[in-house]
């Protein structure tokens, strides 16, 4: 992320009583998805704090792969082979235009979190803490809304549940792209078969 982008996002922390440095900080750390912080007592800190640094983690888990997919082409910078670097994908495009692999990438993303986020709330945590964690598991980031992180839960599922996202995150995302369009085509195959007329000069 550009400087300037962690600058905006420091402001909620700076508003919240962090120094301009840790604020930055904190910023920086969620959109690069790199999970260290400077900030403690978190089980007693404002939720709407927590939820912005969730937030953040989220958007810079899929703003890289997303502005090379759909900005750089057009500045012809060759975004599809920054693509591959970061997902360490060796297929070839799986769509034909740019903006609409970054409609398939944000909508599956957007599912994987639903999905993790629901898994989590069944599992045991609150609303709250399932929706957070789930932004931060799917992006790889590793925030949490508890200074012990995620070992404030004690549940063995929601360990067993936060691996699989944290796995299903670090996928290459073209892979999902291919298994949705390999089962559309199969599917549409087959509904084109029963659709013929049965006669056996066809």
């Amino acid at each position: 992320p550009a400087p300037k982008d962690a600058a905006l996002g420091a402001l909620p922390f700076i508003f919240f009583g962090m120094s301009i440095t840790d604020g930055y900080f904190e910023a920086m750390s969620g959109l690069t998805t790199t999970g260290s912080t400077v900030m403690t007592g978190l089980d007693d800190a404002d939720r709407g704090i927590l939820l912005w640094r969730s937030l953040l983690q989220w958007f810079g888990g899929i703003g890289i792969i997303l502005m090379a997919i759909v900005l750089l082409p057009f500045l012809r910078v060759g975004g599809m082979q920054l693509f591959r670097a970061e997902s360490s994908d060796q297929f070839d495009k799986a769509m034909p235009r740019a903006a609409q692999m970054g409609s398939w990438i944000a909508g599956i993303y957007v599912g994987l979190t639903v999905t993790a986020a629901i898994a989590f709330r069944m599992l045991g945590m609150d609303v709250f803490d399932a929706v957070c964690h789930a932004m931060t598991a799917i992006s790889t980031g590793g925030f949490s809304t508890h200074d012990q992180s995620f070992g404030y839960f004690t549940q063995p599922g929601l360990h067993w549940a936060a691996t699989l996202t944290m796995l299903a995150g670090a996928l290459p995302f073209a892979l999902y792209i291919r298994m949705i369009r390999g089962s559309e085509e199969h599917t549409s195959e087959l509904q084109s078969h029963h659709d013929l007329p049965d006669h056996p000069d066809i």
